[in-house]
């Protein structure tokens, strides 16, 4: 161990730089050895390794005016600059990944000596990730159209430029409710939305049923219900997916709510979670069973639900806005004139609508209701909410179905209505 200490830092500085710049080589090396690519690079392996010692070598002769280290810049650029003017002219090769590679390549050594480790480490490790995954990026641009960077550049003036500037004091006197806590509502939904609305078209394209299901529960179980009961009816052979499937996007629809009491309420989200997760494992073992109910052979379709709707439509944020705004108003006027009662009656009314509004409300709101009020109208409003889809499932599907669905949703209701009581 002495031995080591011994050691002069700027050893370990040189060997790291070396071996980081290698690296970085070899991985051009590869690129430059495959069949479809073009052989007129300005080098590989060895050349990234010298220009990474020529950067470091530079900087520690003149570490506090680094004029030595910008000078050498100057030249490795001017010499990349006439290869690329070369390469257009002679091959129309407009690419410059390999000569941007070669710049960062030349300041390893700076970074090394000024910056911490593991931001080095990072930066090396995003050349080479970004590096080799060029053809992946090839893959997603061509599933990409001019909708799909509208969708992300609607997210991120929603969720970026909106939300930051909007004001957050109460528009109405003995109400708590501002444009910022609408928008962040707003912001919340349409993140989780996003999210599974990216998943189900770029990451999983071709979902099975049962993937489409928990996709789809993400964003709306009980919209997809409906699309998987129409596509159960049209089935003969898959059925029971289709019902699992429905099962397993109310499940989704657990987590989906539990995420958003964390984001909003903490203190009542460790007073609920034991029965939202039990909740969710339930179901899927409901949905589990019905799988494998007097279906031994499993379908492997390749199909989804249909439900790839771009989830940030203008007129979806503004219905939201409208539902929250309304419950808003519909919520503090039942507790202001019948209490508690009043609103274990409107959860249920609720559940037959839209509950992510009226539940973000409840979690956002600073209601004359104690916090165990607020975790009974949570589970009052999910119970008619399930009540409603599996009203809905039947009647979508075929009479020889209902059984089973029945059956499946009545062990879910019992357990959420037991819970009703227990929380």
């Amino acid at each position: 161990m002495e031995v080591i200490k011994d050691i002069p830092h700027i050893l370990f500085d040189f060997i790291l730089v070396t071996v980081f710049s290698l690296i970085i080589g070899l991985s051009q090396r590869r690129l430059h050895n495959l069949p479809d690519h073009l052989s007129h690079t300005f080098g590989t392996d060895r050349t990234f390794t010298f220009i990474g010692i020529l950067g470091f070598i530079l900087y520690i002769l003149n570490p506090s005016g680094v004029y030595l280290f910008a000078g050498g810049g100057v030249v490795i650029t001017a010499y990349l600059a006439i290869h690329y003017y070369f390469n257009i002219l002679k091959y129309e090769d407009h690419g410059l990944t390999t000569i941007l590679i070669a710049l960062i390549t030349y300041c390893i050594g700076p970074l090394l000596l000024t910056q911490p480790r593991w931001l080095v480490m990072l930066i090396i490790v995003t050349v080479l990730i970004l590096t080799e995954m060029k053809e992946s990026f090839l893959q997603i641009s061509q599933k990409f159209n001019k909708d799909e960077f509208l969708t992300l550049g609607k997210f991120l003036i929603i969720a970026g430029v909106i939300l930051p500037i909007v004001p957050d004091e109460p528009i109405f006197k003995g109400l708590d409710l501002t444009p910022y806590k609408i928008w962040l509502a707003v912001v919340v939904v349409s993140t989780i939305s996003y999210i599974s609305y990216l998943l189900r078209k770029f990451v999983f394209p071709k979902a099975s049923i049962i993937l489409s299901g928990v996709l789809g529960g993400l964003y709306s179980s009980t919209a997809t219900t409906i699309i998987l009961a129409r596509k159960c009816k049209e089935e003969n052979n898959s059925r029971n997916q289709y019902i699992a499937a429905i099962l397993f996007a109310t499940a989704m629809m657990y987590l989906r709510i539990l995420v958003l009491i964390l984001i909003f309420n903490s203190g009542i989200f460790l007073r609920v979670y034991p029965y939202f997760i039990i909740l969710f494992f339930a179901t899927l073992l409901v949905g589990t069973g019905v799988l494998f109910f007097r279906n031994k052979k499993i379908q492997s379709e390749e199909t989804g639900p249909g439900n790839d709707k771009n989830p940030l439509e203008f007129k979806v944020a503004l219905v939201f806005t409208a539902l929250y705004i309304v419950f808003s108003f519909l919520t503090f006027y039942v507790i202001t004139y019948y209490g508690t009662t009043g609103l274990h009656a409107l959860s249920y009314i609720v559940g037959l609508s839209d509950i992510d509004p009226f539940l973000i409300n409840l979690f956002q709101g600073k209601f004359t209701v104690t916090a165990t009020t607020v975790a009974v109208s949570t589970f009052q409003a999910m119970f008619s909410n399930n009540l409603l889809k599996m009203v809905y499932a039947c009647f979508f599907t075929r009479r020889k179905d209902w059984l089973m669905i029945i059956i499946s949703f009545m062990i879910i209701l019992v357990i959420n209505f037991i819970f009703v009581w227990l929380v």
